[in-house]
């Protein structure tokens, strides 16, 4: 019975089956936001809603009769159980909030799609990396923010009057969004020679710290995806063997009974 429920969870239509009703629930979900749409036919999307969670809480409880202790050791499961568990949480006594996050449904694709969780999966090895980079871009942006204050707090305090401040136009000029007409240009008509402050900067966080992490996810993503081939040759290549040997065990048994 288990080995049968097993079966029929990893067929690939019950697979591509539920990966649809993700993106239909998604639809559906997206369909509430507009009031129109719920003013024509509301009761009838939230019906179809409630039938999507029906089919969700489904195929978990048949994972957990199927693999029991196994399903709680995968993460991709634990993660599904969250996504759904969230959506149970009623919509009364302050939990409106977490009603909204029902749309963290559509999320469930990760865990249904392989590629996807390969992304993913790339993303989260490199994330002890990340935190490097990420340290040397926060005391970058201090000694930046430092000095952006005690140069230009007097003559524009609505973008570097506090340190905060500071950091936040900075992470905009890091950003490349409106950087120059918004904030550089205005400063460089009260401070000629800013541009040796701010062209730097932008040299270094945006042309080289922010290439670096997107090098270290790329790097990352790569030996995901060598590992899974190489999980892949391996199994393969195991098959084989054991395929050879069963046909090599039945050629001795052949060539023994012609010898007797």
């Amino acid at each position: 019975m288990q080995q049968k429920l097993i079966h029929f969870l990893e067929q690939p239509r019950v697979v591509n089956t539920i990966m649809a009703v993700i993106i239909f629930n998604a639809v559906l979900l997206g369909m509430e936001t507009s009031k129109p749409i719920m003013a024509r036919a509301g009761g009838l999307i939230l019906l179809l809603d409630k039938l999507c969670l029906a089919v969700f809480v489904t195929e978990l409880v048949a994972k957990i009769i199927a693999y029991r202790t196994r399903f709680f050791r995968n993460g991709w499961n634990l993660f599904d159980f969250v996504i759904v568990g969230l959506s149970l949480v009623p919509a009364a006594q302050g939990f409106t909030a977490l009603r909204a996050l029902r749309i963290l449904r559509v999320l469930r694709l990760i865990s249904a799609t392989p590629r996807l969780r390969r992304v993913v999966e790339g993303f989260i090895s490199a994330l002890p990396g990340m935190g490097s980079v990420f340290l040397l871009m926060a005391l970058i942006f201090y000694i930046g923010a430092v000095i952006a204050t005690k140069l230009f707090s007097e003559a524009f305090p609505q973008w570097f009057g506090t340190l905060g401040q500071s950091g936040y136009s900075l992470f905009q000029i890091m950003t490349l969004e409106s950087w120059s007409m918004g904030i550089v240009r205005p400063v460089m008509e009260v401070f000629p020679y800013a541009w040796l402050f701010f062209i730097p900067f932008i040299m270094v966080t945006t042309f080289a710290v922010v290439n670096l992490l997107v090098g270290l996810i790329v790097n990352s993503m790569q030996d995901a995806h060598s590992e899974e081939e190489n999980a892949e040759t391996g199994a393969y290549r195991d098959e084989v063997t054991a395929r050879l040997s069963a046909i090599e065990q039945r050629l001795d048994a052949l060539l023994a009974e012609q010898k007797k």
